[in-house]
């Protein structure tokens, strides 16, 4: 009987221990996080004085965002894949996102420009910090209405949008800081070295992205989860594409990350647009009403 039940054992063992992976790439993506927000700060010191090592620190607080991204992703999926999600994990998650997608990127933003560019008496720089709050709030509570969808999947009141599992409501905050990290990446030396009319320029401009990323995060257009990629039949094909897109960041990483975070960030808005521009057709039963 002993020898029997030993197996069991050990069995319910190695199932609690797959509950650490999930967790284990979470708190990746929270020192992801948290190396953004101190080079992004030490980015800002050098910002005035020596632009080639604030754009290294600068570029390093992007990738290190977009490397959170992946770790960001790589959890929802290794817990789905062993069956390890658990609610405690889906909150852990969730402030892990806060500091990741939604400090980090404002602290990575206000160093590289808004700081910066606008003197701080200024009322540019105490608009261009209104948006940056606004944007983090904006990013707060699109996760914690993400998190009431997922332990709430009923119509909460009338005109809630249902849940979908293949559709996120509203943009999530992983693509919106991508794109902004993607943005310094692309660019990390900081605005102010391009003089200062074009770095006011191009400030405003990213104020702008910012203030439109603020307002997808809590609107109900639908973007697509990625849930169900690599669910079917065509796994071979999904690994030549994942294979050929990850060689072409390592060769490309600075165009590569930027078309791929602006076109998810814009295909929401493109297949909003397309749904009201597309004729609806009627159902059936609709039309013999018509008809009467």
């Amino acid at each position: 009987m002993e020898n029997e039940e030993q197996p069991k054992a050990v069995h319910k063992g190695l199932k609690k221990g797959l509950y650490v992976i999930p967790t284990a790439f979470t708190a990746a993506n929270i020192a992801m996080g948290f190396i953004a927000v101190l080079y992004s700060i030490r980015g800002y010191h050098f910002a005035f004085s020596d632009a080639g090592v604030a754009s290294w620190y600068f570029n390093r607080a992007a990738i290190a965002i977009l490397l959170a991204i992946l770790f960001d992703t790589l959890d929802g999926r290794v817990a789905r894949m062993t069956k390890t999600a658990t609610e405690i994990g889906v909150q852990f998650d969730s402030l892990a996102d806060v500091l990741t997608f939604g400090i980090a990127p404002i602290a990575l933003i206000f160093s590289w420009a808004i700081g910066s560019s606008f003197n701080e008496k200024s009322s540019e720089y105490g608009f261009g910090v209104f948006l940056l709050f606004m944007y983090l709030m904006c990013g707060t509570f699109r996760l914690a209405r993400f998190n009431l969808q997922a332990t709430r999947p009923r119509v909460l009141m009338e005109g809630t949008p249902k849940v979908d599992k293949k559709n996120f409501v509203g943009l999530p905050i992983p693509p919106a800081a991508g794109l902004m990290a993607s943005i310094v990446h692309f660019a990390p030396v900081p605005l102010i070295s391009y003089g200062e009319a074009n770095a006011r320029y191009n400030t405003y401009l990213i104020m702008t992205l910012v203030t439109i990323m603020s307002l997808l995060m809590v609107s109900t257009i639908k973007y697509s989860s990625m849930k169900t990629v690599g669910l079917g039949r065509r796994n071979l094909y999904l690994v030549l594409v994942i294979a050929a897109v990850g060689m072409l960041i390592f060769l490309y990483s600075k165009y590569v990350l930027l078309i791929l975070s602006g076109a998810y960030v814009a295909h929401g808005v493109i297949w909003y647009l397309i749904s009201f521009i597309r004729p609806r057709t009627n159902h059936p039963a609709e039309r013999s009403e018509a008809k009467v």
